[in-house]
């Protein structure tokens, strides 16, 4: 499974009272490199027939990102069992410093019945 990465602003909104990015804002780059990731590679038909939720997030925070560091997230996807797909992204700096590392757990569900749904061969070769 090859890598896809997504470059991300940081937001004077992301910084909290200590002066660095607000753990929490980690959690929303981990979904947004997985959105990135999955608008990037699905076409339209595939992703007006299917979503994905999210079931589980499991993050390390290593190193403090600050109001203009530039970064890049990198993420690429693991196991699938019927309907659940592991995903794991890579949040790093200009530097290459990792600034978190995640492990995300999704489900992929169909849009019309909003209950999930098996992973196609389609989805997977494309993923």
């Amino acid at each position: 499974m090859l890598p896809f990465h997504h470059s991300i602003n940081v937001l004077s909104s992301d910084i909290d009272e200590i002066g660095h990015v607000n753990n929490v804002v980690y959690v929303r780059w981990v979904q947004e490199v997985a959105a990135a990731h999955w608008a990037s590679v699905a076409p339209e038909e595939l992703r007006s027939r299917y979503l994905w939720i999210v079931l589980r997030h499991e993050i390390d925070y290593k190193n403090p990102a600050f109001i203009h560091d530039e970064i890049k997230g990198t993420t690429w996807v693991g196991d699938h069992h019927g309907a659940r797909f592991e995903r794991f992204v890579k949040l790093m700096n200009q530097e290459d410093k990792i600034l978190a590392e995640a492990k995300t757990m999704w489900c992929m569900v169909d849009t019309k019945t909003m209950r999930p749904t098996r992973i196609t061969e389609e989805v997977l070769a494309l993923l």
